[in-house]
């Protein structure tokens, strides 16, 4: 069987969970090769495996190069470890074997297979992202979770269908998170603190007001949308090699007008850079 119709196979099983994006109606897998609704709008599997269910195709400054640098970053540096470690360690204090979990802005998954692949029992995994060369990747190399191109704003999802939400250092829409989520779920959001790659943005940004971050913004507005059950800092020093450092420069938005050879110094040596996230974990205000 071909990667496209095994995912379609697997989504099948779940179409329960799926919702179409432009009426809301109920979704079922036709022929292998396509989610249908009920009111015949149709959304084509890809051979990789994954659906495109925008209603208008989207383009993003994210490209191919940069995920396959955030995939190599993620999977080789060890630079997240710690903190998908304290994410897998929430999951698990929920005390459910059975459960859905959606990554909201996916980009090309590893953060959640990183997490799914701590987490004991029995896990189905959604992964949603705006850019289509993120998730293209994404079921390239994941094909035991379900990978949609999507709008955070209009998640193809049905209301109370996930146990958990990811949000790892990505934008958030909580009217939707609030939608999907069960009443007992949880949302896990992860933000940058202000000393999280202040090596990198010290090289780039030295005696500007870019050179330090404050996520005071982000923080409050999760805290108006959901009631936080749990703060969790990871702070600490990564020792990173030049192929890693690299990997972070390609992949970073933060180095994206960079002037050619600015970084050079940068990277001509391993150094150690800091990484520093606050997670918040939430749970519907008006859950009962």
């Amino acid at each position: 069987m071909k990667k496209k119709e095994k995912s379609a196979a697997q989504v099948s099983e779940h179409a329960a969970l799926i919702r179409c994006p432009i009426c809301g109606g109920e979704m079922h897998v036709e022929t292998l090769a396509s989610l249908v609704c009920s009111n015949s709008h149709a959304f084509d599997f890809s051979k990789q495996g994954y659906v495109n269910m925008l209603n208008k195709p989207v383009t993003t400054q994210y490209d191919q190069t940069l995920f396959e640098n955030r995939r190599d970053f993620i999977l080789e540096s060890g630079f997240y470890s710690r903190m998908h470690g304290v994410v897998v360690d929430i999951i698990h204090h929920l005390g459910t074997d059975d459960m859905t979990v959606l990554d909201a802005g996916s980009g090309e998954g590893s953060h959640m297979e990183r997490i799914l692949a701590g987490v004991e029992g029995k896990h189905l995994g959604f992964g949603i992202d705006i850019a289509k060369e993120g998730i293209l990747m994404a079921a390239k190399n994941y094909p035991d979770s379900i990978w949609f191109v999507g709008d955070l704003a209009n998640l193809p999802l049905k209301d109370s269908s996930c146990d958990v939400i990811l949000n790892i250092l990505s934008p958030a829409n909580y009217s939707e998170f609030s939608r999907v989520i069960k009443p007992d779920g949880v949302v896990i959001k992860v933000v940058p603190q202000s000393g999280y790659l202040g090596e990198l943005r010290e090289a780039l940004y030295r005696d500007t007001d870019k050179a330090e971050y404050d996520n005071a913004g982000t923080v409050s507005l999760f805290e108006e949308n959901f009631e936080v059950l749990e703060r969790v800092q990871v702070k600490e020093k990564v020792m990173l090699d030049r192929a890693a450092l690299a990997n972070l420069i390609h992949m970073s938005p933060l180095a994206w007008n960079h002037e050619a050879g600015e970084l050079d110094d940068f990277i001509s040596e391993e150094r150690p850079v800091t990484i520093d996230l606050e997670i918040l974990v939430g749970r519907s205000a008006i859950s009962v």
